[in-house]
């Protein structure tokens, strides 16, 4: 048992009700430590939230759930599982994919039917299914046993990661190659390759520009993939619950506007109401870089670490479209894929999202959540959610706000034109969030999704350090930190945080 600090309000201060916050302040409280959670809005889960309108639940931002022992394992560590915690429903098949030329793919969860569905239109690419399949398989494994919940904070920990797991140092290749890379390796029709294009934007890049090993997405869909019933919301209220039944208390409605340093050392943090409470473990799950140069200050860091920060670059945003509709859309499965060949898709990287112009012709994600769950929505309705190509935060000539009530249309007009006839008479709610919109809504700095870029020079040792190098007592969880964004991911980061504080703050 955790002894404390008598003269602190609590043990650790958690700023921030994402995935990440909440798995390390419920591992925390576990541990038997005093635990404030501190979440800005009136709503826990961060971009793994569920809001409600005129009666449909809709999802902010993540609609599905991968890699889900990596959640499990956070849940076995306070003596339940993630299928007791939280309305697991299964989501077979993977994926539709709509290609450009207006054909479609469906990949089941069985990798034997995706095989035959391959067959049907790849022939000349099963055997090089078959080798994916084997390679990445064996990849996924070695990860999942050391790369996911490993600490990553400098070269002693990645030396240790690779000590610990030298199956990892077979596919040390995948790190070095790029995700178009890998798949042009296994993989020679053009549609096939389409196909799998949009992955590389669960990771926030490019196929071109996207580290290979993230090649292992498209595989990992296969191992299973799930939905939470009543909304993506229910897995950050497992966590809470597990959380507060070890003593866990989580304030909503209370932004913080400074992290408190004495002696470089936290002992606390200061409310934007003036409130002062105090702690000697602050964890902090927002945005690496907002959280030092906005929480902390420069004055606290060492210019090395300043132009360090400074480096980092943020993630891509994107906008989104909340659809309500009075009618069930002409889709088969829960994710269905508009894509463009995989060099359009790089393309588009380099034309237009570096260019800050956001163009007529759209890619992204069709999410029917009402497919899996339709309580989600009155009965007969329906709702899908639009997750529409890299959006860059600053439009060239133009602003978000400016463009928003037109690109809505023209957003809207795209869909029924290419994939949803007659959409327009079915809407009953439609509401578009732009990167500046999430910024404002989850204090995310431009609407990174993924907080920072998660190619190489943003990697591992690369990113934010879990446990600071420069304030005592402060830790570090959420999508900036290893193992990077994703709600498996971010899970990760919080039972990372909570095994470090274990070790070094007794």
């Amino acid at each position: 048992m955790y002894k404390g600090h008598i003269m602190s309000d609590y043990d650790v201060i958690v700023i921030g009700a994402g995935c990440g916050g909440l798995s390390s302040g419920a591992l925390l409280a576990h541990q038997g430590r005093r635990v404030l959670l501190l979440e800005q809005s009136s709503r826990i889960g961060g971009c793994c939230s569920t809001f409600e309108q005129q009666g449909y639940k809709i999802d902010l931002g993540a609609s599905i759930i991968e890699f889900p022992q990596v959640i499990d394992w956070c849940f076995k560590r306070m003596g339940t599982s993630f299928e007791k915690e939280v309305d697991l429903i299964p989501v077979d098949p993977t994926f539709s994919a709509i290609l450009h030329d207006g054909t479609s793919v469906t990949y089941p969860i069985s990798l034997e039917e995706t095989k035959r569905e391959i067959e049907k239109f790849a022939p000349e690419d099963v055997k090089g299914w078959e080798k994916y399949s084997k390679k990445i398989e064996g990849f996924l494994d070695a990860a999942l046993d050391g790369f996911f919940v490993t600490p990553a904070n400098n070269l002693t920990d990645v030396i240790k990661l690779f000590a610990k797991t030298p199956a990892l140092l077979k596919y040390n290749s995948l790190f070095f190659s790029s995700y178009e890379g890998v798949m042009r390796k296994y993989f020679k029709n053009e549609k096939l390759l389409e196909s799998f294009s949009f992955h590389s934007f669960y990771a926030g890049l490019p196929p071109a520009l996207l580290p290979g090993h993230y090649a292992m997405i498209p595989y990992a869909e296969h191992k299973g993939i799930y939905y939470s019933k009543g909304g993506m919301i229910g897995i950050p209220k497992g966590f809470q619950s597990c959380g507060e039944k070890a003593g866990m208390i989580v304030q909503v409605n209370a932004p913080v506007e400074k992290i408190l340093i004495e002696n470089k050392r936290v002992k606390g943090v200061l409310l934007e109401d003036g409130t002062e409470i105090t702690a000697n473990i602050v964890v902090s799950n927002i945005n690496s870089k907002k959280m030092y140069f906005d929480l902390i200050g420069e004055e606290y860091l060492p210019w090395l670490a300043k132009v360090g920060l400074k480096s980092y670059v943020y993630s891509m945003a994107t906008p989104m479209l909340y659809l309500c509709l009075d009618y069930a859309p002409p889709l088969k499965d829960h994710h269905t894929l508009m894509t463009l060949p995989m060099g359009k898709t790089n393309d588009y990287w380099n034309n237009h999202y570096l260019k800050g112009s956001f163009p007529q012709e759209q890619f992204g994600i069709l999410s029917w959540t009402t497919k899996s769950d339709p309580s989600l929505a009155p009965k007969g309705h329906h709702i899908i959610a639009v997750t529409l190509a890299p959006g860059v935060y600053n439009l060239k000539g133009t602003t978000w706000d400016a463009e928003k009530p037109h690109l809505k249309e023209r957003i809207i007009k795209f869909l029924a034109d290419r994939y949803l006839p007659g959409l327009e008479e079915h809407i009953v709610l439609a509401e578009l969030s732009t990167p500046v919109d999430f910024e404002k809504r989850l204090r995310s700095p431009e609407g990174a999704i993924y907080a920072l870029r998660q190619d190489l020079p943003h990697s591992m040792m690369f990113r934010p350090s879990a446990r600071s190098r420069h304030i005592k007592g402060l830790y570090l969880t959420g999508a900036s930190t290893h193992p990077g964004g994703g709600v498996p991911t971010v899970t990760a980061s919080g039972m990372i945080a909570a095994d470090l504080i274990e070790k070094y703050e007794q």
